[in-house]
């Protein structure tokens, strides 16, 4: 007799964190799903999308304490897979910006496993919108970087180094234990008062934010005691959002009257 379990792995960006965020079409491949391999995600409510009755496993990674290591991870979701039909691995904001998306997909392919890939909507770019950051905008940036703060070996990317040199927009991710490093290289550049913007938990009903500059991000940090996760936002369209710009004119005056 043929086997009746038809293995199959699709993985899908949660979003951001706002569970309204989900695109449709991972609402489908959720409702369809067999098993769910999660990870840390901002909202749990997502979940609430898989059948009751389908298994979920909690794969998730937090600075310093994983679930799992990586290799198990791919291990789960084949023998997931084979044992019980369709795995979705739903992974926080898109599965291929940081996310190793790809290596869990090759390690399912590499079994024969049919694969199929969900983009989500990447926090680098939505949690700087909900502050009404434009991370390109005509006159002001005409581009953006998307950076990792913290390199497998947990060191900074030298592509830091590289963005400070830039007029662009840059949005670096897992980068608050780095934000020392960070702050030193900017001022390298003589960029002291760049306008800065640290978001913690966009999105979600607990977000948090600090603005200031590349001088004072580390004393605003402290003050509204930011942690990760979060999102550094470096570049002269932080001041001109119209939620924020409130801050700099504030900033300008004091500036002025000392």
């Amino acid at each position: 007799m043929p086997n009746p379990i038809q293995p199959k792995v699709t993985l899908v960006g949660a979003g951001p964190g706002d569970p309204d965020l989900l695109t449709v079409k991972a609402v489908k491949a959720l409702a369809k799903a067999n098993v769910v391999l999660y990870d840390a995600l901002a909202n749990d409510e997502i979940l609430d999308y898989a059948p009751q009755e389908a298994i979920k496993i909690f794969v998730g990674k937090r600075i310093g304490n994983h679930a799992y290591t990586q290799d198990q991870i791919n291990q789960l979701i084949v023998d997931n897979a084979l044992t019980y039909g369709h795995v979705v691995r739903l992974k926080g904001g898109d599965p291929f910006i940081f996310g190793r998306g790809s290596e869990e997909i090759e390690f399912a392919e590499s079994f024969g496993i049919p694969t199929f890939v969900i983009p989500g909507i990447s926090s680098s770019i939505a949690v700087p919108a909900y502050q009404g950051i434009s991370l390109t905008k005509r006159g002001t940036s005409e581009s953006f970087w998307v950076i990792t703060g913290t390199t497998s070996d947990r060191s900074l990317s030298n592509d830091i180094a590289l963005a400070s040199k830039s007029s662009a927009t840059v949005v670096i991710l897992m980068g608050m234990n780095k934000l020392s490093q960070i702050v030193t290289l900017f001022q390298n550049e003589s960029k002291g008062e760049t306008p800065v913007a640290i978001i913690q938990n966009g999105t979600t009903s607990d977000e948090k934010i600090g603005v200031g500059t590349i001088d004072t991000i580390q004393e605003v940090v402290v003050a509204n005691k930011l942690s990760s996760p979060a999102i550094i936002v470096i570049g002269e369209v932080v001041k001109e959002s119209n939620k924020l710009k409130g801050f700099f004119e504030e900033f300008v005056t004091s500036e002025i009257k000392l």
